[in-house]
C-alpha cells in the first residue's frame, strides 16, 4: 500500500538539492523504515522527484501527518497547497556502480557518463554520490577520451540552441580575477561588427560578481530560449543569465558540489565550459585564462596544461577554439561588485574620461582577437575595427539596443554606505591578494546586495602615501559595512606596499 502526506512548504532554499522533512513520529517514515539522509522518491499527480531525508524532533515546527518539501522540491513537482503526494524507496540508480568504478580507476564511456549526467539530473544521486564522482575525476584522472565524453554527455542531456548556417562568435574567461568584466563590452563590439554573439553567462558562485550578477543591474537577464532568439535576431547578440535556459544542466549540480571540496580538476572545467559553448551553439570561441599567482590559473605551466586540453577537446566537438592568455595579477578596472563593475562597463562604452584603462584595453584585445577568428577575417585587423566601433559610439548603441530587446536599461544605483581604507604606511603597491580582496568585496554584500563591494583606488606600480585611500568599501546596510571593514582592518597583504616607511 503506498503511504500518503500531506505536502507543505518548508521555505528552505537548499539549493537544487531536494530535500524533505518529515517527523520522527510520522507513520511513513516508521513504516516505510526511512532514516535521516534516507533517498526517498515522491510521487505527485503525473510528477516525481527523488529527495534526501531531514527528520523534524517532538515539539518542532512540522506535524506528524505532514511532509515539508525544500524550495527546490517544491518547484520541481509543482506542488499546491492541499496536496497529498506518496512516498516510496527508490530504484538504486543505474549510475552507482559507474561512480564506483571510476572511483577505483576505471576509465568511463559516453554511454557510462551520460548515465551518471541522467541520474544527476533526476535527483537520483545523493550529494555524497556526486561527491564520489567529483573526487573520482580530480586531477588528472580524467585523459583527453573521457573529458570527451564528458563534455558530449553534458551536453546532450539539456536544451541545444540552433542557429543554422550561421557563424556563431562566443568568448569565455576561466576566471580568478575580480572586476574582469570584458564580455558587455565585447558582446557589444562584435554584435555591432555584424556577428552573431548570443552570449550566456553564469551568476556568481564564489565571486563578487558574474557576468550575469552585473548586466542584471543594467537590463533582465532571466530569458527563456524563445526571448533569447527574439533578440539575437533583431541585434546579433545578447547577454542573459545560462541558468535558465538549461544548457548543460548537470553542470550547475556538479559545481555546487566540486566548490566546498575545492578540487583543481582540469578535465571537468574543460566538460563545464565546453559543454555550455556546444550546446548554445557556438561555431568560433575564444577562451581567455587570465595566470597570476592569485588567479584560478596560476603558472604558465598550468596554462598549458589547460589550454592544451581545451583545443583538443574543442577540436572532438567541432569548435573552432583560439586561446589568449592574459595577466592575471591583479583585479581589473576599479569595481568589484555588480553595480560597481556595471560602471566600470558603462565608463569603457560611454568612453568616459575617467575610463579604467585596463578593461578598455583587455575588452579590445578580446573583441579584436574573436573577430579575428572569423571566417573571411583579415588577421590582424581585428583590434583596430574593435577600437574604431569602440570609439565611434557603435558599440554604445549596440549594447543600449541589445538591453532594450532584453526588457529595458537600466542605469546601476549606488550603494548607501561606503568608507575608505586608508595605507597604513608609504610605498610602492607591488601586489593584489585577488582571493582576499574578492572575500572583503563579498563580505560587504556581493553580489547579494547589487550595489556592495569595493571600489579600487590604486594600481600595481602606484606610489602610496601614508594615510591615502586604498579601496573603498561600498555597502547596502551600516551592518554590512562594519562587517566588511574589521575582516579588511584584520588582513594583511590585501595589498602589498614596499618600501615601507614608518
Amino acid at each position: 500500500m503506498t503511504e500518503t502526506l500531506a505536502l507543505v512548504s518548508s521555505r528552505i532554499d537548499t539549493y537544487r538539492q531536494p530535500v524533505v522533512y518529515m517527523h520522527e513520529d510520522c507513520h511513513v517514515c516508521r513504516s516505510e523504515g526511512f532514516a535521516a539522509q534516507t533517498r526517498i522518491r515522491i510521487d505527485l499527480k503525473d510528477r516525481w522527484i527523488i529527495a534526501t531525508l531531514n527528520v523534524v524532533g517532538r515539539g518542532a515546527w512540522l506535524a506528524v501527518d505532514q511532509a515539508a518539501l525544500s524550495v527546490s522540491a517544491w518547484a520541481a513537482l509543482g506542488a499546491e497547497i492541499g496536496d497529498e503526494a506518496a512516498f516510496s524507496h527508490p530504484e538504486p540508480p543505474a549510475s552507482a556502480s559507474m561512480i564506483r568504478a571510476k572511483a577505483y580507476g576505471e576509465r568511463l564511456d559516453r554511454a557510462g557518463f551520460a548515465t551518471i549526467v541522467h541520474d544527476t539530473l533526476d535527483s537520483r544521486l545523493s550529494d555524497l554520490d556526486l561527491a564520489a564522482f567529483v573526487t573520482a575525476c580530480a586531477g588528472d584522472r580524467l585523459n583527453e577520451a573521457e573529458t570527451v565524453a564528458l563534455t558530449r554527455a553534458m551536453k546532450e542531456a539539456g536544451q541545444t540552441l540552433d542557429w543554422g548556417q550561421h557563424t556563431v562568435l562566443d568568448k569565455h574567461c576561466v576566471g580568478g580575477l575580480p572586476g574582469n568584466r570584458t564580455t558587455p563590452i565585447v558582446v557589444a563590439i562584435v554584435a555591432a561588427a555584424g556577428h552573431l554573439i548570443p552570449k550566456t553567462s553564469s551568476r556568481a558562485i564564489t565571486s563578487p560578481a558574474g557576468t550575469a550578477d552585473t548586466m542584471e543591474v543594467m537590463a533582465p537577464v532571466a530569458l527563456d530560449a524563445a526571448a533569447l532568439r527574439r533578440v539575437v535576431e533583431a541585434e546579433g547578440g545578447c547577454l542573459v543569465w545560462g541558468g535558465g535556459l538549461a544548457l548543460s544542466p548537470a553542470d550547475d549540480h556538479f559545481i555546487r558540489v566540486e566548490r566546498p571540496l575545492d578540487f583543481d580538476s582540469t578535465g571537468q572545467l574543460v566538460a563545464s565550459v565546453l559543454s555550455k559553448k556546444a550546446a548554445a551553439g557556438a561555431t568560433h570561441v575564444l577562451i581567455d585564462m587570465p595566470v597570476g599567482p592569485t588567479a584560478k590559473v596560476r603558472s604558465a605551466g598550468a596554462a598549458d596544461a589547460l589550454g592544451i586540453r581545451l583545443s583538443s577537446v574543442g577540436k572532438a566537438l567541432g569548435l573552432n577554439l583560439a586561446l589568449h592568455i592574459s595577466d592575471g595579477v591583479a583585479p581589473v578596472g576599479r569595481g568589484m561588485g555588480p553595480a560597481l563593475e556595471a560602471h566600470d562597463v558603462l565608463a569603457v562604452l560611454r568612453r568616459a574620461p575617467d575610463v579604467p584603462g585596463d578593461l578598455r584595453a583587455r575588452a579590445l584585445d578580446l573583441a579584436g582577437h574573436l573577430l579575428d577568428l572569423a571566417p573571411h577575417a583579415v588577421a590582424g585587423r581585428g583590434r583596430d575595427r574593435a577600437q574604431a566601433l569602440l570609439d565611434s559610439g557603435a558599440a554604445e548603441a549596440k549594447f543600449m539596443a541589445i538591453c532594450a530587446a532584453q526588457g529595458g536599461f537600466h542605469e546601476p544605483g549606488t550603494a548607501a554606505q561606503r568608507i575608505e581604507i586608508l595605507a597604513r604606511h608609504a610605498g610602492e603597491l607591488t601586489a593584489v591578494d585577488n582571493r582576499r580582496i574578492a572575500r572583503i568585496a563579498k563580505l560587504a554584500g556581493a553580489p547579494r546586495q547589487k550595489s556592495a563591494g569595493i571600489r579600487l583606488l590604486v594600481r600595481i606600480g602606484d606610489w602610496v602615501d601614508k594615510g591615502q585611500p586604498l579601496y573603498e568599501l561600498h555597502a547596502e546596510t551600516p551592518g554590512e559595512l562594519a562587517y566588511a571593514l574589521a575582516y579588511a582592518e584584520s588582513q594583511t597583504g590585501v595589498l602589498t606596499l614596499s618600501e615601507a616607511v614608518s
